[in-house]
């Protein structure tokens, strides 16, 4: 399984999600982020504003930590 890490500007510590799916979740609901930058960042694995209130990038873990 690839586990996706999301690092959110001003926090060193990533989150981590074992699916795109809790990672879209998680971007509605505590971040509360519109679906036009949830697709742009599952999409191009970054966005920033204006698109959203703060950067926010995204990577691909490899089930090893690869």
């Amino acid at each position: 399984m690839d586990w996706l890490d999301l690092y959110v500007e001003g926090d060193t510590h990533p989150r981590r999600f074992d699916k795109p799916e809790a990672l879209r979740q998680y971007l509605t609901k505590v971040e509360r982020m519109g679906e036009e930058g949830i697709g742009a960042l599952i999409e191009w694995g970054e966005v920033a504003p204006p698109m959203t209130r703060r950067r926010y990038k995204v990577s691909r873990l490899g089930a090893a930590g690869e």
